[in-house]
């Protein structure tokens, strides 16, 4: 059994060197930062939860080749969000249409998912369905810098990006993310400005 002080970079060495628990041990540290970003990336759970499983694989594959020029958080955080881009471009490409409203009672994710915003908390959730209108690259930075809180540097590293390409992602994410806002507000204030008038 692995020690739960046991750092991130010696568990994934102990799972290079095949120790059955070390990468397990790893996930479940870190699974909830690494379900919210593919949550938040995709706004879909099926699909999130199925980019966190190929982002895993990725990653328990991919460990004998990790250089330790970042983070193991910032390296695993980088496979979730590119598998989270690649399923975004795939579904671009192969569009489908969506079945059901996505409840499945009998089919929890391996992660908890992000706290949903309460019923009252109405400006959040227009804020992500805004965000969910963004191309994904935009979104993806916007995510990790505004809403997990990564620097910048950092996330550059994760997207395999370089830094002003983050910033300008973002500059122009939060400009568009403005304008999407206001034609939301436009939508919900009566014209008049009367609120009794339908």
């Amino acid at each position: 059994m692995t020690a739960p002080d046991t750092s991130d970079l010696d568990l994934l060495r102990a799972h290079v060197a095949g120790d059955p628990y070390a990468f397990a041990t790893l996930f479940h540290r870190h699974r909830d930062r690494l379900w919210a970003a593919a949550i938040r990336t995709l706004r879909d759970r099926d699909e999130a939860e199925d980019a966190l499983q190929d982002a895993l694989l990725s990653a328990h594959r991919a460990a004998p080749r990790f250089r330790g020029d970042s983070a193991v958080t910032t390296w695993l955080h980088r496979i979730v969000v590119n598998a989270c881009l690649d399923r975004i471009r795939r579904r671009k490409a192969h569009p489908t249409v969506a079945l059901g409203d996505g409840s499945h009672d009998d089919d929890a994710p391996s992660a908890p998912e992000p706290v949903a915003p309460a019923p009252d908390h109405d400006t959040r959730l227009v804020i992500w369905q805004a965000l969910g209108q963004l191309p994904p690259e935009q979104r993806a930075a916007l995510v990790m810098v505004d809403v997990h809180g990564y620097a910048v540097a950092e996330t550059a590293t994760m997207l395999g990006i370089a830094e002003g390409t983050v910033k300008s992602r973002c500059a122009r994410g939060r400009a568009r993310l403005a304008v999407i806002l206001g034609h939301l507000r436009q939508e919900s204030t009566p014209i008049d400005g009367n609120p009794g008038r339908t």
